[in-house]
């Protein structure tokens, strides 16, 4: 099996500080580069505990729970991370956790996945597809105005309304069922920008959409925070600037006095900040690894420090 190559690899490993007899999460285990990269620094009495929603990531994870001891697999969204730490009982042991946020390269490398537009496949793009409305089903029932806003919001996408307007054609004469299909339809209405193909920021929104990605961020950072001990490190790797904008707003907001009270004389405890800045700036791939790593090029790093 040849190994997936995680971003940001010796970054990750940096900010996670890791602690031989630390316990770890590895909230996206993908294809387990990063996780690997964990063990490898773990003793003995170290843990990690992984989770992921595709089933093809738990199956490669169960191999490597068969081979180490110290690793274990949940097949699980990262939304339910609190959950899972409660019924662990890890809630507030955590050394460290890592989420990095977005598709897998396998995923979009698979064809059979339906998240790649350059290759035919079934227009599915669920991350797990044993849950949830696949991207066919939802772009051939949705009206248009939803269409629109999914691809607006999630995507970007300034020809939103003249990209919908193309796929509500398209699919009254047949349903859209295969991602060139769909690739074809945007080809037909609109310019990618240089480097870029046009159907790119349709695809990442309607991926967004589909496997609730913003919300699953959203619902995950609150319960990463809790899960750590003093002492313990939150590291993220976002993808485009969506996800970023939401882990520097929460890592901001948790590294500083609740503005509504820090002009207070004496200000409660509960409006101290819980975290501290590991980074003040987004860290990024350098130009070594963007050449080994195209993918690398978008990867955004943020990470902060439990401090109470």
């Amino acid at each position: 099996m040849v190994l997936h190559v995680p971003v940001l690899k010796d970054e990750v490993l940096q900010f996670l500080a890791v602690r031989p007899d630390g316990l770890y999460v590895d909230g996206t285990f993908g294809r387990g580069g990063h996780s690997r990269a964990i063990l490898g620094q773990l003793g003995p009495l170290g843990r990690l505990l992984a989770l992921d929603r595709d089933p093809e990531a738990v199956a490669v994870a169960r191999e490597l729970q068969a081979e180490d001891s110290r690793f274990r697999i949940v097949h699980s969204a990262y939304s339910a991370l609190g959950d899972v730490l409660a019924a662990e009982g890890l809630a507030g042991c955590l050394a460290g956790i890592l989420l990095d946020v977005g598709v897998s390269s396998p995923q979009l490398e698979d064809p059979a996945r339906g998240f790649a537009f350059r290759a035919t496949g079934p227009l599915d793009m669920r991350m797990d597809p044993g849950n949830g409305i696949s991207a066919a089903d939802w772009l051939n029932a949705a009206d248009e105005a939803e269409i629109a806003a999914v691809l607006w919001r999630f995507g970007e996408e300034r020809s939103a309304r003249k990209i919908t307007r193309a796929i509500a054609e398209a699919r009254a004469v047949e349903p859209i069922r295969t991602t060139t299909q769909l690739a074809g339809i945007i080809e037909g209405v609109v310019r990618g920008e240089p480097g870029r193909h046009p159907a790119t920021r349709t695809f990442q929104a309607i991926r967004i959409h589909i496997n609730r990605e913003l919300d699953e961020l959203e619902a995950v950072l609150p319960a990463a925070r809790s899960g750590l001990a003093v002492g313990g490190r939150l590291v993220v790797i976002s993808f485009h600037s969506l996800e970023d904008r939401l882990v520097k707003r929460f890592l901001r907001d948790h590294a500083r006095v609740d503005p509504a009270l820090r002009t207070l004389p004496v200000v409660p405890a509960s409006a101290l900040p819980d975290l501290v800045l590991l980074t003040t700036r987004a860290v990024r791939a350098n130009e070594a690894e963007v050449a080994r790593n195209p993918r690398s090029r978008s990867a955004v790093l943020r990470a902060a420090e439990k401090q109470r």
